[in-house]
This record gives structure tokens, C-alpha cells and sequence, in this order.
């Protein structure tokens, strides 16, 4: 019998694979290298992988229509996009999809390493919470879900309306707890401009690995939070209400919504 894999990568690049693989067995996961999308999906018949890593641009099938597949059989694996066609539009429809996060190449030891440990965290919580009945979900949420009216990019990041036609925007506790102790923020500025899908903030965890959260929206950073700035673990306390990170006077509010899911549809 073929042995369980912690971890599938699909490429088509045998030095993807590789390098991949390589990182993921120093953190002590075994790994599994598919060359093929479709591949990758005989393997999920037999087994289910803590992770999936798969590159976006891949003959006969790519990343987005394994995406689909994988949501439609609802399979539970959480799944990381890699891609060399790193653009904005593809980070945000990455997560749209459903993947955990998403990480352009060429990427560094560090950045793989960061997405591969919040990506293994997110199956160990969805796992835990799948293990429940429904009745024993209500009561014993692994995580807080984002408030009904908020919407959300992906797991990353939430906005909701502030006011005189501002939005707030802060971090999911899903996001948070993949993560695990936070020991420094690292934020933009008021006055700078963010991007739906481009990096707004550095977290870096207590084993000093960085990990970047990804904009909900376009606009300016009017108002950033003091209180978080001297408080970090403000956002751990209270994400979704006094643990918001900034205000924004949004761009094409109207269009990037389309690009989010509301929080509604969570409960």
C-alpha cells in the first residue's frame, strides 16, 4: 500500500516540486510530488493530505479548476495557490475560490515555511471543529466567525461599513489562530494606498516567522487604530469590533465586493 503523504505539491516544474518538498520535510512533513493536477486528485481518492500545494498554470488542468473540483467533492484539505503569474486579480481569486493563502514565486525558505504552517494549522482546526456534531459546533467554535453584515477576502481579512462613506477592515480570528501567538505588527501609514489582494500588514509570530495579510479592498489608510499600536494583542482579544487595524476611504468599493464573501453565508 502506497504510504500517506503529509503533503501534496502539484507542478509542472520538477525544480518546483523539489524545492517545495524540500522545505516541507525540514518542518518534518512528508511530501508527495504530482506533475499533474489530475494526478494529484487519484491520490485524494485514496487518502486526504494534511495540506495541498498547487501552482496555478499547469497543462491539462490548472490550480483554479482544482479549486473547483476540490470544493465541489468537498474535500477539506486546505489548499495553497503558488504561482510565477503573481498578479493582484490572481491573489484575490485564489482565496475567493478557497485557498488558505497564496504565494508568488520566486518565493523564499521563510515564506514557504510561514504559509505551510498556517495552512497545516487551518486543517488541524477545521478538522477539530469537523469532529464535532453540529450541536457541539455552536457551543465550541474553534475560532469566532466574522459578524453577519462584515465581508471577508477569503480567511484573511474583513471590512465592514464605518462611517461617512469610510469602511473598516481588520483581521479574521480564523486568520489569527492560524497563526498562534503574535509578538509584532507591523503597519502601513495613514495617507498610503492598499490594494484588494496586495499586502497591507506584518505579522510575525513568537517562532519569528512573517506572514502577510492580504487587503480586502482598495483605498486610502485614513485612520489607523493607536490602540492596537500599543496593544498588540488587542486583535487576539477583539478582532472583529475594538481590534480593528484601519479605516479606508475605498476606491471601486461597488466592483471589489463582488471579489468577497459575506460573512453571513458562514453561519
Amino acid at each position: 500500500m502506497k504510504e500517506k503523504k503529509d503533503i501534496i505539491v502539484i507542478d509542472d516544474e520538477e525544480v518546483i516540486l523539489d524545492a517545495i518538498c524540500k522545505i516541507a520535510e525540514f518542518e518534518n512533513f512528508t511530501c508527495e510530488k504530482c506533475i499533474d493536477a489530475n494526478i494529484a486528485l487519484q491520490e485524494l481518492k485514496n487518502y486526504r493530505p494534511k495540506l495541498i500545494i498547487s501552482d496555478i498554470m499547469m497543462p491539462n488542468m490548472d490550480g483554479f479548476e482544482l479549486l473547483n473540483i476540490i470544493r465541489k467533492q468537498r474535500i477539506s484539505t486546505p489548499i495553497i495557490i503558488t504561482t510565477g503569474f503573481s498578479t493582484l486579480d490572481n491573489a484575490v481569486k485564489a482565496l475567493y475560490e478557497g485557498a488558505v493563502a497564496f504565494i508568488p514565486k520566486p518565493f523564499s525558505v521563510e515564506e514557504m515555511t510561514s504559509v505551510i504552517k498556517r495552512g497545516i494549522e487551518y486543517g488541524n482546526i477545521f478538522t477539530n471543529q469537523d469532529s464535532l456534531s453540529i450541536q457541539e459546533q455552536k457551543v465550541s467554535l474553534n475560532f469566532v466567525p466574522c459578524p453577519p453584515k462584515y465581508h471577508r477576502l477569503g480567511f484573511d481579512s474583513w471590512i465592514n461599513n464605518a462611517s461617512e462613506g469610510l469602511i473598516s477592515m481588520g483581521l479574521t480570528d480564523l486568520f489569527l489562530k492560524s497563526i498562534g501567538m503574535v509578538k509584532e505588527i507591523e503597519f502601513m501609514s495613514i495617507g498610503d494606498e492598499l490594494f484588494q489582494g496586495g499586502n497591507c500588514l506584518r505579522l510575525i509570530d513568537n517562532d519569528d516567522y512573517t506572514h502577510q495579510l492580504l487587503s480586502p479592498v482598495s483605498g486610502k489608510i485614513i485612520d489607523l487604530n493607536e490602540k492596537i499600536v500599543v496593544e498588540n494583542n488587542l486583535i487576539e482579544k477583539d478582532p472583529y469590533f475594538n481590534g480593528w487595524i484601519y479605516k479606508i476611504l475605498p476606491n471601486n468599493l461597488d466592483q471589489e465586493m463582488n471579489n468577497l464573501t459575506p460573512c453571513s453565508s458562514d453561519s
